[in-house]
C-alpha cells in the first residue's frame, strides 16, 4: 500500500490512472506557467489603463472651465485700469456695463454666473463638492468591486456614468445645478481609478506590481496632457468641453473593455475558480506558453484547513472570507486609518497645487501644459525607482520636496504679488514656476506611490476597498484645496505655505506603515496577519542572532 501512495506522489497517478492534484497559488501559477510579465498582461495593462485618461480629463477640466478669464474695458471707460486675469478687486470697484469679459460671458462658468467680488467663494463649489461626489462613491465602488461587481464591470459601470454626467453638465442652466451635475460626475468616475489599479496590479507577478501600478498614471498623465490640447479650441465655450470630453468614456466602455479579463484573484475569492484558472490559462497561451497542466488547481485563499474548500461551481462564494471585516480587524484598521490620514494630506497638495496654477500669474493653457509634462518625470522616476527602493522611503522623500518647493514658491508669490497688484500687469516669475513644477513633481510621485503602495499593504478580499478608502481620504483632501486656491487668488503665498506644511504631515505619517517591496500579494486578512507575524518572528531571530 506504502509502495502504491509513493507511486501517486512521484508519478502523478492513482490507482484509476488519473493525475494528482497539483495545488498552487495565484502568485505561484503567475510565475511558473504565466510569465510574471508576459505579451498578454501588457495587453492587458494597457486597455485597462486607457481609463486613467478620462479619470485626470474629468478631473481637471473645471482648471478650464471654472478659471477667471481676462477682461478689458469697453471704449475707455474704465480709464486708468488695464486687463487682468486675476484681479477681481478692479473689477469690483469699476461701475457695471464699462467693462467686458475677452472671451465673452460663455467663456468660463465664471464669466457666464458672475462669480466674481461677493459671489467668488462660489466659485469654488462645483471643485469641492465634485471631490466629495468622489469620496463617497470611491466606498460604494469600492464594495462593489470587491462583493458584487468585480474590477472589470465596475470600471465599465464608472465610465458610462461618467459619460452620461459629464454631457448633463454641460447642460446646467444655473451655478447650483452645476455644482450638483458636477457632484454626480465625481461620483461616478471615482470607481475608474481604483479598479484600474488594483486590476492592472493584480494580473502580473510580484516583481512588476509597483512599475505596472505606475502605467496607470502614466495615462492620468496623457490625460492631464491632452486637456489643454481639447480645451483651446473651446475656450470660448465652457460647455462644449464637457460635450466632447463625455463621449471618450463611452466609446471606451463599448469598444475596448470587453477586450480586458476579469482579475483571477477576485475570481478566485468568490470561489469562481474554473473561471480564475480560465483567465491565467489565456495569459499563459497569449505569452507563448504551454496550456496549464489539467491537474492544476488554486489553493484555497483562507489559508485555513477547517475552512470551506473553494468550489469550481461558477457563482459559489467562500463563506470564511465574507466574514472578514478591515475594520473588525485590529491591525488592518490601524493600518487604513494611517494611509488615510496620510493620504489627506496628498490628496490636498496634489489637486491643490494642480488648481492654483492660476495663481501663478502665466498663461493658463501654457502653465497647465508645463504641470502635466512634469507628471512625466515622476512616473518615470517612480517607475524606476519602486523596482529597487524601498515604498516608505520613497514616498516620505517625494513628500518632502514638495514641502519644500511648495514653501519655496511663497517668496516667489510675495514678490509677485506685489508686482500685480501695484501695476496690475501679472508679470509672473519664471523661478516660481520652475519650482512650483518641482513640487508637483514630487506632489505626483507621492500620490503614485501611495496608491502602489496601498495595494501591497492589503490582501485581496479587502483590497479594493482598502484603495477606495484611501480614494475617499483623498478626495477629502481635494475637495477642501479649492477653497484655499480662491483664497490664493488674494493671497497666493499663504496658499503656497499651507501645501507645504501638508506634504511635511504626508511625509511623517509614512514612517509609521511597514515595509511592503518584494513581498507576496494575500489573499485574506487572516492569511496576511499570519504570515506578517512569522515574518517578524524570523526577522527578529536573525537580528539576535547576528548580535551573538
Amino acid at each position: 500500500m506504502m509502495e502504491e501512495e509513493q507511486t501517486l506522489v512521484k508519478g502523478g497517478t492513482n490507482l484509476e490512472g488519473s493525475e494528482a492534484k497539483l495545488e498552487l497559488t495565484v502568485d505561484e501559477v503567475v510565475e511558473e506557467y504565466v510569465g510574471s510579465l508576459g505579451f498578454s498582461q501588457l495587453v492587458h495593462v494597457l486597455l485597462v489603463s486607457l481609463a486613467w485618461i478620462f479619470d485626470a480629463q474629468s478631473t481637471l477640466v473645471t482648471i478650464f472651465t471654472d478659471a477667471q478669464p481676462p477682461w478689458r474695458c469697453k471704449s475707455g471707460l474704465c480709464r486708468g485700469y488695464n486687463n487682468s486675469s486675476s484681479n477681481t478687486g478692479s473689477v469690483c470697484e469699476l461701475v457695471s456695463g464699462t467693462w467686458e469679459w475677452v472671451g465673452g460671458h460663455t467663456s468660463s462658468t465664471i464669466a457666464e454666473w458672475n462669480l466674481v467680488c461677493d459671489r467668488r467663494f462660489l466659485a469654488a463649489l462645483p471643485a469641492s463638492v465634485y471631490f466629495l461626489g468622489s469620496l463617497i462613491g470611491s466606498g460604494v465602488y469600492g464594495h462593489l468591486s470587491d462583493t458584487w461587481l468585480g474590477r472589470k464591470r465596475t470600471v465599465q459601470l464608472s465610465c458610462i456614468l461618467t459619460s452620461i454626467t459629464a454631457f448633463a453638465t454641460s447642460l446646467s442652466p444655473d451655478i447650483w445645478t452645476y455644482a450638483f451635475f458636477r457632484f454626480t460626475n465625481g461620483f461616478a468616475r471615482s470607481g475608474i481609478g481604483i479598479c484600474c489599479l488594483v486590476l492592472t496590479t493584480e494580473s502580473v507577478g510580484r516583481k512588476w506590481r509597483g512599475q505596472v501600478g505606475q502605467y496607470g498614471f502614466f495615462f492620468f498623465t496623457v490625460g492631464f496632457l491632452t486637456l489643454p490640447l481639447v480645451a483651446y479650441p473651446t475656450r470660448t465655450h465652457w460647455r462644449s468641453l464637457y460635450k466632447v470630453l463625455s463621449l471618450l468614456p463611452l466609446a471606451y466602455a463599448v469598444l475596448l473593455l470587453p477586450l480586458v479579463s476579469e482579475s483571477p484573484r477576485w475570481l478566485l475569492i468568490k470561489g469562481r475558480t474554473k473561471e480564475a484558472l480560465q483567465v491565467l490559462d489565456r495569459f499563459a497561451r497569449l505569452n507563448g506558453k504551454q496550456k496549464l497542466p489539467s491537474n492544476l488547481s488554486l489553493t484555497d485563499p483562507t489559508g485555513s484547513s477547517n475552512a470551506a474548500p473553494c468550489t469550481t461551481s461558477e457563482g459559489a462564494e467562500i463563506t470564511p472570507n465574507n466574514r472578514e471585516k478591515l475594520w473588525t480587524t485590529k491591525w488592518a484598521a490601524i493600518r487604513m486609518i494611517t494611509v488615510m490620514l496620510a493620504g489627506f494630506g496628498v490628496g490636498f497638495v496634489y489637486y491643490g497645487v494642480q488648481l492654483n496654477v492660476e495663481n501663478l500669474n502665466f498663461n493658463l493653457y501654457v502653465s497647465v501644459a508645463i504641470n502635466a509634462v512634469m507628471e512625466i518625470p515622476a512616473v518615470v522616476i517612480g517607475t524606476f525607482l519602486l523596482g529597487f527602493t524601498n515604498r516608505r522611503l520613497l514616498l516620505s522623500v517625494s513628500s518632502y520636496i514638495a514641502a519644500v518647493s511648495s514653501i519655496l514658491c511663497t517668496f516667489f508669490s510675495h514678490k509677485g504679488g506685489t508686482s500685480k497688484v501695484q501695476n496690475n500687469h501679472g508679470g509672473g516669475s519664471w523661478g516660481q514656476l520652475i519650482i512650483e513644477g518641482i513640487g508637483f513633481m514630487g506632489a505626483s510621485t507621492t500620490f503614485d506611490i501611495l496608491y502602489i503602495y496601498c495595494v501591497e499593504l492589503f490582501p485581496t478580499n479587502v483590497r479594493n476597498f482598502a484603495v477606495s478608502m484611501l480614494r475617499q481620504a483623498i478626495m477629502l483632501g481635494a475637495s477642501v484645496a479649492p477653497l484655499l486656491v480662491v483664497l490664493g487668488r488674494l493671497s497666493p503665498s499663504l496658499s503656497f505655505l499651507v501645501f507645504g506644511g501638508f506634504a511635511i504631515s504626508s511625509g511623517v505619517l509614512s514612517m509609521w506603515l511597514p515595509e511592503t517591496r518584494n513581498a507576496p500579494l494575500y489573499e485574506t486578512l487572516k492569511q496576511q496577519e499570519e504570515e506578517e507575524k512569522h515574518s517578524w518572528i524570523s526577522h527578529n531571530d536573525g537580528a539576535l542572532e547576528l548580535g551573538k
